[in-house]
């Protein structure tokens, strides 16, 4: 079954992802879009990444994943067509796709490069006939020419030694809650069976639950999240609005010798 995933900042109250939809659609009617997001806040990379990674690897191997977020992009930005863990991938090379995965890419090649094409609406007229192409089984080779790498941009990284693990919120989700970078193997090869304090924004834990439902309404809660991310919210309630906590604010956890 061909599959492709549609990722955009273009909302919902216009016409720009049924254009989308209409120009894979007319290639091929036998390919089965899904939509992820196209809610992303306009030009948000961080926001794209997070959310591409979050989920594109629980699609089967094979799909097409359509990213149109900043898609116009920068001056010297080009298109692209990414093959990594299985999955491929197109959108621009403006440093999204290096914050999805640690693992080097199988093929990359620059869409748009052969028969160019001036466009205002890139996502329509470039990166959905690329997707379809993919979705279709045309070889990623013969989009464009190959390309040796793509740009890579630097996530937000954890700080760990013996007694601290610095981190930060990398994401408030819909809820309120605070997602952060720092994950359950290294919270666990580091507590050791040790106490420990997670401290943010001036408070203080030394619990982490297994189930949102364990906390009281209106309490806090910490728990490692389906992502194996630690997460703080509150049960009920907002945490970013009720704990003054906002993207890129500093989490820290320290255990006791």
């Amino acid at each position: 079954m061909a599959i492709i995933t549609l990722l955009t900042d273009s909302g919902e109250s216009d016409h720009y992802v049924g254009a989308v939809k209409a120009k894979i659609i007319s290639i091929n009617p036998g390919i089965t879009l899904v939509d992820i997001s196209h809610k992303i806040l306009p030009c948000d990379i961080a926001h794209g990444a997070y959310v591409l990674k979050s989920v594109f690897r629980d699609f089967p191997k094979g799909t097409v994943h359509l990213v149109g977020v900043d898609a116009s992009g920068n001056r010297d930005d080009q298109y692209l067509a990414l093959q990594m863990e299985e999955h491929f991938f197109v959108g621009v090379d403006n440093g999204l796709f290096g914050l999805i995965s640690d693992q080097h890419h199988q093929q990359v090649v620059q869409l748009n490069s052969i028969n160019p094409v001036d466009s205002t609406f890139p996502e329509k007229d470039i990166l959905a006939p690329a997707a379809a192409k993919l979705a279709s089984g045309v070889a990623i080779s013969t989009l464009g020419k190959p390309l040796p790498a793509f740009r890579k941009m630097l996530n937000r990284q954890v700080k760990a030694t013996r007694r601290i693990i610095a981190g930060h919120v990398i994401r408030v989700d819909n809820y309120g809650n605070l997602i952060t970078n720092i994950n359950k193997v290294d919270f666990e090869i580091l507590t050791k069976g040790r106490n420990f304090t997670i401290q943010f924004g001036g408070e203080k834990f030394r619990r982490i639950h297994t189930n949102y439902s364990q906390a009281e309404q209106g309490d806090c809660f910490l728990i490692f999240n389906s992502m194996g991310l630690l997460e703080i919210g509150i049960y009920k309630g907002n945490a970013s609005e009720l704990l003054g906590l906002l993207y890129d604010s500093p989490v820290n956890v320290t255990f006791e010798e």
